[in-house]
């Protein structure tokens, strides 16, 4: 590893920070609502995570990037009870995550198979709303209002092959939202999207997040994307993961797709951002 990378692991005053020292959230409600502490993670043997250490805000849009086999979506699996530590702990509200929780709903990027082919739009969405309960005669308005939300107003009777991608990954989150979730991870969901729909999505996530207080664990290879996105940006080095930086994304919000992206600071965390990348990949 070169020098550049090395100095980016290890604590620092600011911006950069060791995965060995916590890394605490800058979110709107300032309560910790996710917390990993010295989480590794071992598949078939083999170190993907080692010592995570990160606190998340009730509130926060917390965007992860890294290169390629960094375990970006390990980390996110551990989050969601999909993967268990090898040792350390995951904690969402203060208890431990020792298996998938109904507040806290995952976005796959495969929508295809995400979705339920035999089941209609609102089939799908209807598909959380009695996993938790909800009595049938509210089912119909709540995904009404959630089909439109995603801007699925109408669609609700067709099925996911009669739409799409950008309209199914619209459905994916929608049946997401139907579950009330207190946490939303979302794993590369817009990658297998042209960008003009990416761009429509991004947008309309950032609206529907601003909507409430929902906490959004966002994995990403696109360091625009993350940037766009994020109140903080967590960069994954390496063999075996761990986190190499972080940063405060400080942009002003409502975001716009044009101006937020010509800013100056934008254009300089996406820099930070590559150049870390670049160095720890060498």
């Amino acid at each position: 590893m070169s020098a550049l990378a090395s100095q980016r692991l290890e604590p620092q005053p600011v911006q950069n920070c060791a995965s060995s020292s916590r890394l605490k959230a800058v979110a709107p409600g300032g309560e910790t609502l996710i917390s990993l502490s010295h989480v590794d993670v071992r598949l078939g043997g083999r170190p993907v995570l080692t010592d995570v250490n990160l606190d998340i805000g009730r509130g926060e849009f917390l965007c992860i990037v890294g290169g390629s086999g960094c375990g970006k979506t390990t980390l996110l699996r551990a989050v969601a009870g999909l993967v268990q530590p090898s040792s350390g702990t995951v904690a969402v509200a203060g208890k431990p995550v020792l298996e998938p929780r109904q507040d806290v709903a995952v976005v796959f990027q495969d929508y295809g198979k995400a979705l339920l082919p035999w089941r209609t739009a609102a089939g799908n969405v209807a598909l959380a709303l009695e996993a938790n309960g909800t009595p049938r005669a509210l089912r119909r308005d709540i995904i009404d209002d959630l089909l439109a939300k995603v801007g699925l107003k109408g669609q609700g009777d067709k099925y996911p092959t009669e739409l799409s991608g950008g309209m199914q990954q619209r459905l994916q989150i929608a049946r997401c939202l139907a579950q009330s979730p207190a946490v939303l991870l979302m794993d590369e969901p817009f990658g297998a999207l042209d960008a003009m729909t990416r761009q429509a999505l991004q947008d309309e996530i950032l609206g529907l997040v601003a909507q409430g207080d929902t906490t959004v664990f966002f994995v990403t290879h696109d360091l625009e994307e993350a940037v766009y996105l994020g109140d903080r940006v967590v960069g994954l080095a390496p063999n075996p993961g761990r986190v190499g930086i972080t940063l405060d994304v400080g942009l002003p919000r409502p975001r716009d797709q044009l101006t937020t992206r010509e800013d100056t600071h934008f254009l300089q965390l996406r820099r930070q951002l590559f150049d870390f990348i670049k160095e720890t990949e060498a």
